[in-house]
């Protein structure tokens, strides 16, 4: 999620919450993951009811109230507590206050996974799930269908996923695929993913190499980026037999090149010039 100003400040705010209420072990984190989905859901479809909750000349309090007699007896009270604690706080825009709520439902399925100590299999998961969609129209299409019903989606996702990946990785990939919310699949994806990487502290470095690396090389490799960024660094690793030696690096926006492949092309273009 994108946010400016007040959303900003609110996401800052509900994010510290939903740490506070992970941290403590007696929480179920899939379940408040679950919980904050299905209010995300509401809010999504009652448009009117996110405007009533999101609007500025109404007190936080009377908010917080409404939240609480809309969600009574149909969440577990840390979700409620929270969604309260969201309402009482100012949005820039309704539909802010929706992002955020999903974007909570995500890293808490991560934070479970996290307890478990699954997460680094769930960002892989994420990763290569991405990369197989990306080499797939045909598998895209299906995913992304506007015709076809949630149901019809899900079943596809867990015949492609059940049994076969983590548990946390199938709920938030069903539930990107069967509620985009105007996002692109690819877009969803990479918003898990850094969501992920997040959740450590980490940022994500994609790793493409003519083979595969070795376990040494990804350790050497993984000390490096985390010496010029300053951060532990997760990597992702692809494997793209053009590229002839070495191996191309991408960190967010900023691509470290060191490819036979791309110093060949970059000598062609030096004599060209």
């Amino acid at each position: 999620m994108t946010a400016h100003g007040a959303s900003r400040e609110a996401l800052a705010a509900a994010r510290e919450r939903l740490d506070a209420l992970t941290d403590n072990t007696a929480v179920d984190a899939a379940r408040l993951a679950d919980e904050l989905a299905a209010v995300t859901a509401l809010l999504d479809r009652e448009v009117s009811l996110r405007r009533v909750l999101t609007d500025p000349a109404q007190a936080g309090e009377a908010k917080a109230e409404l939240a609480g007699r809309l969600l009574g007896g149909k969440v577990g009270g840390e979700t409620a507590d929270l969604v309260a604690g969201m309402v009482r706080s100012r949005w820039s825009a309704s539909r802010d206050l929706v992002d955020a709520l999903e974007e909570l439902a995500s890293v808490a399925d991560l934070t479970a996974a996290q307890k478990s100590g699954a997460l680094d299999t769930v960002e892989d998961e994420l990763f290569r799930f991405g990369r197989i969609v990306a080499s797939s129209t045909e598998l895209r299409a299906a995913l992304t269908d506007r015709a076809a019903t949630a149901t019809a989606k899900g079943e596809l996702l867990r015949s492609l996923l059940g049994g076969k990946a983590a548990a946390t990785t199938e709920r938030l990939v069903e539930r990107l695929v069967t509620v985009p919310r105007g996002r692109s699949l690819e877009a969803g994806l990479e918003s898990l993913s850094k969501l992920a990487a997040d959740r450590r502290e980490r940022m994500v470095a994609v790793v493409t190499s003519a083979v595969p690396l070795s376990d040494q090389q990804k350790q050497r490799l993984g000390v490096a980026l985390a010496k010029i960024y300053g951060r532990q660094m997760h990597l992702n690793l692809d494997v793209d037999p053009e590229v002839l030696g070495g191996i191309r690096v991408q960190v967010g926006d900023e691509v470290i090149n060191g490819s036979i492949a791309d110093r060949i092309e970059d000598a062609h273009r030096r004599m060209a010039g």
